[in-house]
């Protein structure tokens, strides 16, 4: 019997999906680690503790902690494909409309040269 705090009891969808994902090795490394891991904690299933997931995945006993805190707290799908950010990392320097000008501008004829105007204004 398992003794964890967060319990993991996945539906035969969820397991079903999880069983695919690590049979095709379907998504990134993370994802079919992940899947592993809470296919191995399952209650209906094998309801390893997490030192016998750990030597079975690798993952750290933290980690799988975090999946098995996530699953129950957060739901099923974010547990497995991650959540995403709401910002990102480093925020945009430029708006669309600055970026478009720099394209334009960039794209366009090149400026005239200062030598070129000089001979110009000379010769007329």
């Amino acid at each position: 019997m398992n003794t964890e705090k967060f319990i993991v009891c996945l539906s035969d969808e969820e397991r079903q999906e999880l069983e695919t994902i690590v049979k095709k090795l379907k998504g990134t490394s993370q994802k079919v680690n992940r899947a592993l891991a809470l296919l191995h904690a399952d209650a209906n299933g094998p309801d390893w503790t997490n030192e016998q997931i750990t030597s079975r995945t690798g993952l750290t006993l933290r980690a799988i902690s975090n999946i098995r805190k996530q699953l129950v707290t957060e739901g099923f799908e974010i547990t497995l494909n991650r959540k995403q950010r709401r910002l990102p990392p480093v925020p945009q320097k430029l708006d669309g409309l600055q970026e478009a000008q720099i394209i334009a501008t960039r794209c366009g004829s090149p400026p005239e040269a200062p030598l070129q105007k000089i001979l110009r204004e000379v010769v007329a």
